[in-house]
């Protein structure tokens, strides 16, 4: 039977909007401009997506990026050429990252002038270089012919393991021309690296051998916290990357959580003859630099070839994804492993030492660490955090998240970007609210975002952290500097006049045993709210944080 060719005329504009909106996506953030105004004058006009107007092209990415962790989605940037798409390389650098799958849709200057260095308005001629530093793979729309081809081969590199932010460039007279496009649209299918059956026999001959097995989940885990939690049922121990928590429930007896790095977690590792690395890179900060003795054997799975070996020398590495590769490592395990039966009740040992050691260090603060933890991993809250003194002491593993795309955390470490982050989580999130955790110096970073979170009426709780400095620049210059605190004071605005001029309430606290209450409240009105803690008031924590040890990597996030 011959096949009838259904093809529609319609502007390049009309089809990249039509395309998005029928491979299922529904919110693209980003900035307008006039490079890019046949794509959303088209998305206006077919009413089928949300638009969601950052004030600036790097708080459009960063939203585009908590989106699509929080929804599990693509998350869709939209900006323009140049210093625009310029302007998101700093928050595309957090989504390469994390691994996060958006699509960044940037803009060029006509065809005939664009890598020619013509002085054409908007024009970069290293666009694309720029572009490849912070992305897993760019690709331009040459042609209106090859719009389909376009967006499908950079949808199918977003989604594919190992996820990560895919940039398009679509020039601006493209965009405007008609095209024959394809009818009938589908969803590109990712496309996962499977690992061969020798290196998981391999692997399961190490599992049956091993008394006291660690199963470290990182972000690439995601996917298979259905896998993980069954082999912990059947005698593995649990511990995660900051990025990989709550694939098994935190809640389990058997999973330390992020508590990765303590003391505590240390001398655990001594007495365990096996850990199973899935989808995580061992980075420095949670590993000492890649110095803190892991268990032997040491096996690695992920779907990144290039990551094997990478950061610890491994006995055995398994390319394949997460998921598939534990679901047929658990084919060829009996239903209850020969493990030591005290592993669980060692690790929950081990979890409840190293956050009571976290305890005595936050003084006052544990009243705001304990109410966060309760009603975050209760009422399932998406958890977002900056770079904050507060996310690193008890942020990033106190705090006990409800599954594993409810944490969002500016996992490279760049300062300014949870006020952003906030509104994405917050719109992927389905009504609950995005609880985001923010220090006053990132605030001011991100300031402007505020706005959109108002006039997006953005379903969240700013949790402002107001020390009136770079805190933990000052708390370093007094351990490592002989208390010379140059650069670090902060002149801060009134926040809660800000609030007033934008109309977002403000409510501020200056004893924490109004915290609770206060948190509930905002909790429960609609739109977002922001409760600054005031500092100054409340007193220091009982233990100066001051970032990593002198000439250790990192920010101390």
């Amino acid at each position: 039977m011959k096949l009838e060719t259904i093809t529609v005329t319609e502007t390049v504009g009309d089809f990249i909007a039509r395309y998005l909106a029928e491979i299922g996506v529904t919110t693209v953030f980003g900035v307008i401009s006039i490079h890019n105004m046949p794509i959303l004058d088209a998305i206006a006009r077919q009413e089928r997506i949300r638009f969601v107007p950052a004030r600036g092209e790097a708080g459009a990415m960063n939203m585009a990026d908590a989106y699509a962790r929080v929804s599990a989605e693509l998350g869709v940037c939209l900006t323009s050429t140049g210093t625009a798409a310029g302007n998101a390389a700093g928050a595309q650098a957090e989504a390469l990252t994390a691994g996060s799958p958006v699509l960044h849709i940037t803009t060029q200057v006509d065809l005939e002038f664009a890598d020619r260095d013509r002085a054409a308005i908007h024009d970069v001629p290293r666009q694309p270089e720029m572009l490849r530093g912070v992305s897993k793979a760019v690709f331009r729309m040459w042609d209106a012919n090859g719009a389909v081809g376009a967006l499908t081969a950079a949808v199918s590199a977003a989604l594919s393991a190992p996820t990560g932010p895919v940039s398009l460039e679509i020039p601006v007279d493209v965009q405007r021309k008609p095209a024959r496009a394809t009818a009938h649209i589908h969803k590109p299918q990712p496309t996962l690296p499977i690992a061969p059956d020798t290196v998981i026999d391999e692997i399961a001959e190490l599992v049956k051998a091993a008394r006291r097995p660690l199963l470290w989940l990182g972000g690439g885990a995601r996917a298979a916290g259905r896998e993980a939690t069954e082999l912990m049922r059947r005698g593995f121990g649990i511990v995660t990357s900051t990025n990989g928590r709550a694939i098994v429930s935190e809640a389990e007896p058997a999973s330390l959580g992020a508590f990765n790095m303590t003391p505590e977690a240390a001398e655990l590792y001594k007495s365990c003859d096996l850990m199973i690395v899935v989808g995580s890179r061992l980075r420095g900060n949670e590993t000492r630099n890649n110095m803190m003795p892991l268990p032997r054997p040491l096996v690695q799975v992920d779907a990144d070839a290039a990551q094997g070996g990478r950061n610890y020398p491994v006995e055995v590495f398994a390319h394949g994804d997460a998921a598939d590769t534990l679901a047929r490592l658990l084919q060829r395990l009996p239903d209850t492993l020969d493990t030591d039966t005290n592993l669980s009740f060692d690790i929950a040992r081990t979890r409840a030492e190293a956050e009571g050691r976290m305890r005595d260090v936050l003084g006052p603060y544990r009243v705001v660490a304990d109410t966060l933890a309760d009603r975050v991993f209760s009422n399932g809250h998406p958890w977002v955090r900056d770079v904050t003194i507060s996310n690193s002491t008890f942020g990033n593993r106190y705090v006990r998240i409800a599954g594993p795309n409810l944490g969002v955390h500016a996992l490279g470490g760049g300062i300014g970007q949870g006020v952003a982050m906030g509104v994405g989580a917050a719109i992927a999130s389905g009504g609950a609210k995005a609880i985001t955790l923010l220090g006053d110096g990132g605030t001011m970073l991100g300031l402007a975002e505020m706005i959109t979170a108002v006039e997006e009426n953005a379903p969240l709780v700013y949790l402002l952290m107001n020390d009136k400095a770079y805190g933990v620049i000052q708390n370093i210059q007094d351990a490592q500097y002989g208390s010379r605190r140059h650069y670090s004071a902060l002149a801060t605005p009134d926040f809660a006049g800000f609030c007033r001029s934008i109309g977002m309430p403000h409510r501020l606290v200056s004893n924490v045993a109004d915290f609770p209450a206060a948190l509930d409240e905002a909790v429960a009105a609609e739109g977002p709210r922001l409760i600054e803690i005031d500092m100054c008031a409340v007193g220091p924590f009982n233990e100066a944080f001051a970032g990593p040890p002198a000439g250790a990597a990192g920010n101390g996030k």
